[in-house]
């Protein structure tokens, strides 16, 4: 049998570390999560399963503290050249097991990426918060808390709307930002986060990159208030909810960096966010080998193999293919992403790598779908069985398709750069 690692990447992008980190996290959640996973659906509210399984990955093994330097206890990754590469080998290596769990985590780096990694560092707010998550025995969660009900992805798309439909406020008071607002939706919401980047404005119904704030807030903050988490169709390890903002006030200087450059490190997340969903969809199809090779090697039909069939073979042999490209193309996404790296140099803060990043995304989504669909056929009835997983992955990845604008956002800003469209 062959093994997931034959599957193609551009050996010359890995970073050095990838080897020794891979076979860590991989033996981990084939110990720890992948047994268990399939139980994590009906504990999506009270996470009895899956939060203990989140103390072991990102306070025992330490990924909560990646990003941070040395010099607070973390591994200095944000530092590093391979930042987006390291990020997807975790991401990968995450989505195979759970996408849910992949998620949880990545978002976690999300809003801290905007005050750690260059141009746009942050000294004094990462002595603030790198404690929180360097000096803890158990998992700690930050949230993007993006989302606002009636605009959907409109925060995303800086490129077309600027932040001009962000209800969320901060108004300056002697020393304190004050905030008004409520989000929707964000990642390790539904009371799981303990500290959240949110982007609001300083003037509503304004475009000018000056007026958009990113402003970190703990969630214990008075004014605060947290939901409970949203069921939905899969992703159970991933809470989702409201966040209501009442007044509540923090200190002027735990804005991110201020007027036009706030905008700026918000803009970069945007591939970063494509890029991770790449790797967790690229690692959820890795599984869906795994799994279709036991399947049309153990089950017959006219007494031979499954994959002995021309029918078969065809088909799985199109979705062996499919992986090999997407992996492929992530991890492409993920050498544009790292910047500094030739022959890329490109600011992530940028359309081109926005609308390049977001093309790639929207091919593997699709792809991936794709190929999961088609295997629910090969495998019949045993396709929507959850003891084969495929159906778990199949709910999950729809999700990861759907988010950041989904398909239309992700159209839209390919076409916007790549044909200079001026008014989408």
């Amino acid at each position: 049998m062959r093994h997931i690692d034959e599957f193609s990447r551009p050996e010359e992008y890995i970073s050095p570390f990838d080897a020794h980190f891979r076979r860590l996290i991989r033996s981990h959640l084939e110990e720890s999560v992948m047994p268990v996973r399939r139980r994590f659906d009906e504990d999506w509210k009270e996470h009895r399963l899956i939060e203990p399984a989140f103390d072991r990955l990102m306070a025992g093994l330490g990924i909560q503290r990646a990003l941070f330097p040395v010099e607070y206890g973390g591994w200095g990754l944000a530092r590093s050249d391979y930042v987006f590469r390291m990020g997807y080998m975790l991401c990968e290596e995450l989505g195979r097991a759970d996408t849910g769990m992949a998620v949880a985590v990545a978002v976690t780096f999300w809003p801290l990426l905007t005050i750690l990694v260059e141009p746009y560092v942050n000294e004094r707010l990462i002595a603030e918060f790198a404690p929180m998550f360097c000096n803890a025995d158990h998992a700690v969660f930050a949230a993007n808390a993006m989302t606002e009900p009636q605009g959907g992805s409109d925060i995303e798309n800086l490129g077309l709307l600027g932040g001009r439909t962000i209800r969320t406020t901060a108004r300056l008071e002697g020393d304190r930002w004050v905030i008004n607002g409520h989000k929707l939706w964000p990642t390790n919401s539904g009371g799981v986060a303990k500290l959240f980047g949110v982007p609001c404005t300083t003037k509503p119904g304004s475009s000018d990159p000056a007026d958009f704030a990113f402003i970190f807030v703990p969630a214990d903050t008075p004014g605060v208030t947290q939901g409970g988490p949203y069921e939905k169709a899969g992703m159970a390890a991933d809470k989702n909810g409201d966040i209501w903002f009442e007044d509540v006030r923090v200190p002027s200087w735990y804005r991110a960096h201020g007027p036009g450059r706030d905008a700026e490190a918000f803009y970069q997340l945007i591939p970063f966010g494509q890029v991770m969903s790449c790797a967790f969809l690229t690692g959820a199809m890795m599984n869906l080998y795994e799994r279709l090779v036991e399947f049309v090697n153990t089950h017959t039909f006219a007494g031979r193999p499954l994959k002995e069939h021309d029918a078969v073979a065809a088909v799985i042999g199109r979705i062996a293919g499919d992986i090999d490209i997407c992996r492929i193309l992530g991890h492409e996404a993920a050498m544009i992403g790292d910047r500094r790296n030739k022959p890329y140099g490109r600011p992530l803060a940028s359309e081109q790598v926005v609308g390049r990043v977001r093309n790639i995304k929207d091919f593997i989504s699709d792809t991936a779908i794709r190929c999961f669909e088609t295997a629910m056929d090969v495998l019949g009835a045993y396709g929507a069985d959850r003891q084969w997983d495929i159906e778990k992955h199949w709910r999950d990845i729809k999700i990861v398709q759907l988010w950041m604008g989904g398909k239309q956002l992700c159209q839209m800003e390919a076409a916007r750069y790549f044909f200079d469209c001026e008014t989408l």
